[in-house]
């Protein structure tokens, strides 16, 4: 039989893992395919980057590009380190955080299928986090082949009480790997200082919280990934500095830990063009808190404006607020402003269902879309 037909009755779907089959992958916003939409579903920053940071890049767009970029981000490195007060060898860089994540997740994780059924072995094998939470948690821990234990959040997508956690024993103390986003996404709500500390503490696994919209909340947790061996910090150059194009993103934590992530990492994962702008942000970090400021005070008048129209608005210390509206279903309410050419979120998970998720966008945006709201509810 020739090498051509044998090769034909070969199918697709039967060289395909069957965890790859059966996976449900992440699903990213909606990306605009029609011009002239308000994007507000995907929390990217509604003002560019800094003009000293779209100068430095356009500059490096010469002969550099044929080289490869340092394989370590180590300028970026550095320069983090003396922001945050660490060592260098107490950050890792990411081709966003997203990476770091799935680095997390082989670097500490075993495969559910490599370890015994008892209860303690098991643990090595658990990906934990709290529900509703960022949806990529569940994906990462899927391709991996882990366990999942999603806990939920209490009514007011608030933290159980350390009491709590231990009485119902559905929390696990001894997961491999614990996710903890905060300030949370999609509730906005944040969570202090001290509670999270007193979270890592009970902690014998790796815990990661995940500061992706930090720079919009009133606190951060940095202190406690250099506090604890076990604690990372996740942080990015995306949402609150404007560099969602470039992909960069790092953790910060025990050398140790990061040392062994960096056995895992991609060599040269992060592309040269990401460090230069990323080393610029750091050089005009003061561009950027004025604009901390602006989405801020947009963020308060939105959800004043939009409470007087009978929306229910949870606090937020992000740069988005979770509504539930009115009068119409939140499935009705993301399409009648979509029709309207206004892009927001909505997520079919059970705890969040009746609302919608709306990114602070500029002024201007931010009163179309109450001007939207309005003609829906005439």
């Amino acid at each position: 039989m020739s090498t051509r037909s044998s090769s034909a009755r070969v199918k697709p779907a039967s060289v395909i893992r069957p965890l790859v089959h059966d996976l449900h992958a992440y699903v990213p916003g909606e990306q605009p395919k029609i011009k002239g939409l308000i994007k507000l579903n995907t929390n990217e920053n509604p003002y560019p980057p800094s003009p000293k940071v779209l100068a430095a890049t356009k500059a490096a767009v010469d002969g550099r590009l044929r080289l490869y970029p340092n394989p370590a981000a180590q300028a970026l490195r550095e320069k983090l380190a003396k922001l945050h007060r660490c060592a260098p060898e107490n950050i890792i860089i990411g081709n966003g955080s997203d990476e770091l994540l799935a680095l997390a997740t082989r670097t500490f994780v075993e495969p559910a299928a490599a370890v015994r059924s008892s209860r303690t072995e098991q643990s090595r094998s658990t990906i934990q986090y709290f529900t509703p939470s960022y949806s990529l948690y569940p994906v990462l821990a899927a391709i991996h082949g882990a366990r999942t234990n999603a806990v939920r959040l209490n009514s007011e997508f608030a933290i159980p009480s350390l009491e709590v956690l231990r009485k119902s024993k559905a929390w696990d103390f001894n997961a491999a790997l614990t996710l903890v986003t905060t300030p949370n996404a999609p509730s906005g709500r944040a969570f202090t200082t001290t509670e999270l500390d007193a979270l890592c503490r009970e902690h014998r696994g790796v815990v990661i919280l995940d500061e992706a919209y930090v720079d919009f909340a009133e606190e951060n947790a940095l202190a406690l990934a250099l506090k604890h061996p076990h604690v990372l910090i996740s942080r990015t150059f995306s949402k609150a500095y404007s560099l969602c194009f470039q992909r960069v993103g790092y953790f910060v934590g025990h050398p140790e830990l990061i040392a062994a992530l960096d056995k895992l990492r991609d060599s040269y994962n992060v592309n040269g063009l990401g460090q230069i702008a990323a080393l610029a942000t750091l050089d005009d970090l003061p561009y950027y808190r004025t604009n901390f400021r602006r989405i801020k005070a947009t963020r308060a008048r939105l959800t004043s404006s939009l409470a007087q129209l009978g929306f229910s608005v949870l606090p937020s210390q992000t740069n988005f607020i979770l509504a539930r509206p009115p009068k119409f279903a939140a499935r009705e309410w993301l399409e009648k402003l979509r029709a309207r050419k206004i892009l927001v979120r909505w997520f079919s998970y059970p705890e969040v269902k009746d609302y919608i998720r709306i990114t602070i966008g500029t002024d201007a945006e931010a009163d179309a879309l109450l001007r939207a709201a309005k003609k829906i509810l005439a």
